[in-house]
């Protein structure tokens, strides 16, 4: 994946994407977790629905981003900009998809290897994956890794309790 940026400073360019498409990932699979978990609903559910969402999400996200920077090129080029954007509309599009899965995953991965009682580790997973994104973020920033890595915790977390609680409430309707 990074053979398709030219060095660091180019990935570091892409760092949004990057963040963007973790995180996402990772709160998005595990609302998948959390929600069948919560629910109460077979194990089996979130490898299927949690695999789907991987692919198709992430492959939504990076499209979504390739159109997002293809609209913003064109609509500098209408106001007759010279500078049309800086980023590669197919560069932002991988670099997402390809954060979005990777990252993703890490939630899904004891179900993937069907460890008996899997939610008490993915959200010890989810939880090392969301301070890892964050704290990668200083290997391209002047940031302390440590703050990083609990601001992105903190807000992962969160969004994950949001998906577990939705998943007790609803409970019972499936």
């Amino acid at each position: 994946m990074l053979d398709a940026f030219d060095d660091v400073n180019d990935v570091g360019s892409y760092l949004p994407e990057f963040v963007y498409g973790a995180n996402d990932g990772i709160v998005t699979t595990f609302a998948v977790v959390a929600g069948v978990t919560g629910a109460a609903l077979d194990p089996g559910i979130v490898v299927v629905l949690g695999v789907a969402n991987l692919l198709v999400d992430g492959f939504s996200m990076g499209m979504s981003n390739f159109l997002s920077e293809r609209a913003e090129r064109d609509y500098e080029r209408t106001l007759g900009s010279h500078t049309t954007g800086t980023k590669s509309p197919t560069r932002t599009a991988l670099a997402t998809f390809a954060a979005f899965v990777v990252a993703g995953t890490a939630p899904l991965l004891p179900y993937l290897f069907g460890f008996a009682g899997s939610f008490p580790v993915s959200v010890a997973l989810t939880a090392v994956a969301f301070f890892a994104v964050g704290a990668s973020r200083a290997l391209v920033t002047d940031r302390r890794w440590y703050l990083t890595g609990l601001e992105v915790f903190a807000v992962g977390m969160l969004a994950a309790s949001v998906a577990f609680a939705v998943g007790e409430l609803l409970r019972g309707v499936a």
